[in-house]
């Protein structure tokens, strides 16, 4: 059983990238805002007291910058897993912005997260997060037998830990036990 602290990243600053336009994933490459920044620092100064002994983050910029702040504090090196990514709310990369999302958010809320039988949506499934995270998970704890500061986003917190309202720069607990693979 390895003891697992889902961390959100801190709030994004998505003004660099909405001012030039870009579509889609390139969403990914916004930084923290200040306020992010400052979430970063205090839930390194939280969690400094658990002993972490590993730290893994989601490859988008918000959560990279949240874990070079938390790596920094609690002196631990950063990993990346590109299985601890956002949800996707289109497979092909190329949403426009917000109404985009907002909409494949609301349809993936209709069907309670799961594609309707026998009819694939573009968004990605909650049960896909699940399996591509718990994937990643069963990699990195098998580095390490502390603690494990797991930086990455909502929609991945809720599909390991059903918890559905993390704040930005929250922390959720999670066992993480690789017998319930098998």
């Amino acid at each position: 059983m390895t003891h697992i602290y889902l961390v959100r990243h801190g709030a994004p600053d998505y003004d660099a990238v909405d001012s030039r336009g870009w579509p889609g994933v390139a969403a990914g490459m916004a930084p923290l805002s200040p306020a992010g920044m400052k979430q970063a620092e205090e839930v390194a100064d939280l969690l400094g007291g658990i002993g972490a002994t590993y730290l893994v983050s989601s490859p988008f910029t918000r959560a990279l910058h949240s874990a070079s702040i938390i790596g920094h504090r609690l002196a631990l090196g950063v990993r990346v897993d590109h299985e601890l990514r956002d949800w996707l709310p289109d497979s092909t990369g190329w949403w426009r912005g917000v109404a985009d999302v907002r909409a494949a958010q609301a349809e993936f809320e209709e069907y309670a997260g799961e594609w309707p039988e026998g009819i694939p949506r573009p968004w990605e499934p909650l049960s896909q997060v699940r399996e591509r995270a718990r994937a990643a998970l069963a990699r990195h704890t098998a580095h390490t037998d502390g603690p494990v500061l797991v930086v990455t986003h909502a929609m991945v917190i809720r599909a390991l830990s059903g918890e559905r309202d993390t704040a930005h720069g929250a922390h959720e607990y999670y066992r993480y036990d690789p017998a319930d693979e098998r």
